[in-house]
């Protein structure tokens, strides 16, 4: 299995998880619904895996749609650490001493 997917697919993904509507998703992001459901449909592609269940309701996180929600939250994180470092790095009095 390949899996290309970037920083900002996560993104997208975590935030339909987390709003669980296409349209309030895609406007927490700053994109179209459209571009929200196109990036979800590839990345499901890519994985072979149900992400997320769409019903009239609501979007829905299926199980595995869970654990790889949860595993990319880590994946945020850790690069949101490493902006810091960078950060930090560029500026000589921020740190401990």
């Amino acid at each position: 299995m390949r899996n290309d997917m970037t920083l900002t697919d996560m993104r997208y993904l975590v935030a339909l998880a987390r709003e669980r509507h296409f349209g309030r998703a895609a406007d927490k992001c700053y994109v179209s619904q459209p571009t929200h459901e196109v990036t979800k449909k590839k990345v499901e592609e890519a994985l072979s895996l149900q992400l997320f269940e769409r019903s009239s309701a609501e979007v829905r996180v299926t199980q595995i749609g869970e654990e790889i929600i949860a595993q990319i939250k880590k994946i945020l994180q850790e690069v949101a650490y490493i902006d810091e470092i960078v950060t930090a790095g560029k500026d000589p009095l921020v740190g401990v001493l």
